[in-house]
C-alpha cells in the first residue's frame, strides 16, 4: 500500500479473491461460442488468441519468479544484500491483476476498436510503426510520467507502493496501484491503437509488444531504452558497475555455515516450497481441493524430482553473520517407506552431507524423515539419527545434529505449569525417550498406553525416578504427549478438554473437535534478527521454525563442537536457555 493512498489505489476486484478470473469468463465463453457457430475458418483468430496469450504470460511470469527465487536461495548475484519478508510477499501476491486488466482491454479493443478485428498474423509495416512510436513518443511520455510519479504528491499516493519492495524480484516491475497501472496501459496502447486505425495491425506484432512492455530492465526513469536518462542526466552512474559486479560469482556469497536437510512431503508440497507459488509458500501448508486439478503437473513434477540426482537449495537465511541454507532431498514422504528406495535416498543424504562439508558448513541438521531409522546405505545403516556418517567419515568437519534435545525441550516447556501427570502415546522415538526421562526427573508422572513400549523404555529411566513411569490403558491425565502411530480411536479415549502435544516431526490427525486442543509439532517463533524468512515451513505458522531446524542454527551460533546423533542427546536445559537467549520464543497457542 502507498504511504498515503490516493484515489483508485485498490483494484476494483480485490474482494473477489481467487474468483477474480471470472471477470474474463464472458469474453472467453463468447470466443468459444464463435468457434462453435462459425468454425475456425470464419472466426476472428486475434480475438481467440487473447486467452492463450494471457495464459502464456502467466506461465512466463511464474517461470521467472521460480528462477529468481532459486537464485535468491543460493545467494548468488545479489544486488541488494537484504532479505525478503512476508509483507513484500503479500504486497506482490496480486501480480496477475495486471494480466487480467490487460485481458479486459484487449477484449474490448478486439470487439470495438476500428481496425482491431480479423487481424493478419504478421505485417512488417505495422511492426515498424509500433517500434517507431514506442521509441519516440511512448518512451518520452513514459520517462516524464515516471519522473512525475517520483514527485512527493504522486509518490506518496501511488508510486511508493511499488518502491516498498527494496529487494526486487522480476515480478516487482508490475506491482503498482490500480490507477497507476491503468495509466501505463493507456500509454502503452498508443502504438497498438495507431496500428489498428491505420490498418497495419497484426496478431504477432500486438502480442510481442504487449508482452515486452511488461518487462523492465536496469534503467532509472526510462522503460527499455535509457536514452532519455542520458539526455536529462538522470542515469545513475553506478548502474553499470553495480550490474557487472552482480554477475560475478562471489565466494563469500557461496559460503554457508548451516545446512538443514529437508524433503518434499505430499504430492502437492512442491507448490508450497518457496520457489513454487508465493500464494501457497507464504501460508501454512494445507490440502486444497483445487490443487487436485493439477495432478498431471504434480505427477510430472514428482518424476522430474525423482530423476534429479542431488539435493537442491530452497531457502537461504542469515542470522548474526551465520549463513544458513535449506536443501531439499528430491524425494517425497512416501518414498521413505519404500524398501527399494531406501538405498537411493541414503545415497542422496550422504551426498548432501559431504557437499555441505565441502562447502565449509559447520553444521548439518537433519529434518523430517532424513533422520529416520532403518535406512540402508550400502553396508551401513542410517540408524540412530545419522551416527553412521561419523563412522564412515571420521574426519567429517561438519557437526551432524538431529535436534532431539531442543525438540524434547520444546515439548517439556509446552506442558502447562502445575501439571503433575501426562500420558505418552504413539511410537516411542528418540525425542519421546528424552521427554519421558526429563519429566520423570521433574517428578511428573508419565503414563504409557502401549505395554511393549513401556517395557522398552523403563530401563532407560533412572532408578531413583523409575516409579514415575507407569503403564495404563485408562489414564486420566488431561495432557497427552502424542507421536506417530497414534490412531483415532486412541485419541477418543482422552477426556474432554485434553491438550494434545505432538513430539513427532509430522502433525497428528486432529480428530477431536470438542473442547480438546492441539499444539503444533515441536517448533519456536524466530527472532527478527533471522532474516529472509518469507515462506512457511510446511504446516507451521509464519516466522515459526521446527525445533530440529533451529537446533542446527543454535549449534552454529554457540560454536558447539559435539555432534548430536545416535543415542547422544545434548543437555536440554542448556539448549533451551541458548534458544531463549538468541531470541527464539515458544509458539503462542491460539
Amino acid at each position: 500500500m502507498a504511504t498515503n493512498p490516493g484515489l483508485f489505489t485498490e483494484w476494483p476486484w480485490k474482494k473477489l479473491g481467487s474468483f477474480k478470473y471470472v471477470l474474463l469468463a464472458p469474453w472467453v465463453a463468447h470466443g468459444w461460442y464463435e468457434v462453435a457457430t462459425k468454425g475456425w475458418r470464419e472466426v476472428d483468430l486475434g480475438y481467440i488468441a487473447i486467452l492463450p496469450s494471457l495464459l502464456l504470460r502467466m506461465l512466463h511470469n511464474q517461470a521467472w519468479i521460480t528462477i529468481s527465487r532459486l537464485q535468491n536461495a543460493r545467494g548468488r548475484r545479489q544486488i541488494v544484500r537484504r532479505g525478503i519478508e512476508f509483507d513484500q510477499v503479500d504486497r506482490e501476491r496480486n501480480w496477475d491483476d495486471q494480466i487480467i486488466l490487460s485481458g479486459i482491454l484487449l477484449y474490448l479493443g478486439a470487439l470495438y476498436l476500428p481496425g482491431g478485428q480479423h487481424l493478419p498474423l504478421w505485417r512488417t509495416d505495422g511492426a515498424g510503426l509500433i517500434a517507431l512510436l514506442h521509441a519516440g513518443p511512448v518512451e518520452f511520455l513514459y520517462y516524464w510520467f515516471h519522473r512525475a510519479l517520483h514527485h512527493h504528491f504522486l509518490y506518496t499516493r501511488y508510486h511508493s507502493h511499488h518502491h516498498s519492495s527494496i529487494v526486487t524480484e522480476p515480478i516487482t516491475s508490475v506491482i503498482h496501484p490500480f490507477a497507476e497501472l491503468v495509466a501505463y496501459e493507456l500509454l502503452f496502447s498508443i502504438p497498438l491503437i495507431a496500428c489498428a486505425l491505420t490498418g497495419t495491425a497484426s496478431i504477432i506484432a500486438f502480442e510481442m509488444f504487449h508482452s515486452l512492455h511488461h518487462t523492465q530492465f536496469r534503467t532509472n526513469y526510462s522503460l527499455f531504452m535509457p536514452f532519455y536518462d542520458y539526455i536529462y542526466n538522470t542515469m545513475d552512474k553506478s548502474s553499470d558497475t553495480l550490474y557487472e559486479n552482480s554477475l560475478k560469482n562471489n565466494e563469500e556469497e557461496e559460503a554457508v555455515d548451516v545446512v538443514h536437510l529437508t524433503h518434499l512431503t505430499t504430492l502437492h508440497s512442491i507448490y508450497h516450497m518457496r520457489p513454487g507459488f508465493a500464494e501457497f509458500a507464504s501460508r501454512p501448508y494445507v490440502s486444497r481441493w483445487y490443487m487436485r486439478m493439477m495432478w498431471p503437473l504434480s505427477w510430472l513434477s514428482m518424476v522430474l524430482t525423482w530423476t534429479y540426482g542431488s539435493s537442491f537449495t530452497v531457502e537461504r537465511n542469515v542470522m548474526k553473520k551465520i549463513r544458513m541454507q535449506s536443501w531439499a532431498i528430491p524425494r517425497y514422504s512416501f518414498h521413505y517407506g519404500l524398501d527399494w528406495e531406501k538405498e537411493a535416498i541414503n545415497d542422496l543424504i550422504e551426498k548432501a552431507v559431504c557437499e555441505a562439508d565441502k562447502n565449509g558448513a559447520k553444521v548439518v541438521s537433519l529434518g523430517l524423515l532424513n533422520q529416520g531409522k532403518g535406512l540402508v546405505i550400502k553396508a551401513h545403516t542410517l540408524n540412530k539419527s545419522g551416527e553412521q556418517y561419523l563412522l564412515k567419515y571420521p574426519k567429517l568437519g561438519a557437526r551432524i545434529v538431529d535436534g532431539t534435545s531442543l525438540a524434547a525441550a520444546v515439548v517439556v516447556n509446552s506442558i502447562p505449569q502445575g501439571t503433575d501427570q501426562v500420558i505418552l502415546a504413539g511410537n516411542v522415538s528418540k525425542v519421546a525417550r528424552a521427554v519421558a526421562q526429563a519429566l520423570c526427573k521433574k517428578n511428573i508422572k508419565v503414563t504409557m498406553t502401549n505395554k511393549q513400549d513401556y517395557h522398552l523404555l523403563k530401563p532407560e529411566i533412572p532408578e531413583t525416578v523409575a516409579d514415575n513411569l507407569s503403564f495404563s490403558k485408562t489414564g486420566t491425565a488431561k495432557v497427552w504427549l502424542i507421536g506417530d502411530g497414534l490412531d483415532s480411536a486412541e485419541q477418543f479415549r482422552a477426556q474432554r478438554g485434553t491438550l494434545f502435544i505432538p513430539y513427532s516431526q509430522f502433525p497428528p490427525k486432529m480428530v477431536r473437535k470438542d473442547s480438546c486442543s492441539y499444539s503444533t509439532t515441536p517448533a519456536m517463533a524466530v527472532p527478527k534478527t533471522l532474516q529472509n524468512v518469507h515462506s512457511c515451513e510446511n504446516w507451521l505458522p509464519r516466522r515459526v521454525m521446527s525445533a530440529w531446524r533451529i537446533a542446527g542454527i543454535l549449534h552454529a551460533l554457540e560454536g558447539w563442537n559435539e555432534h548430536e546423533c545416535g543415542d547422544k542427546v545434548l543437555d536440554m536445559d542448556k539448549v533451551w536457555s541458548a534458544a531463549i537467549m538468541h531470541g527464539f520464543c515458544p509458539v503462542a497457542q491460539g
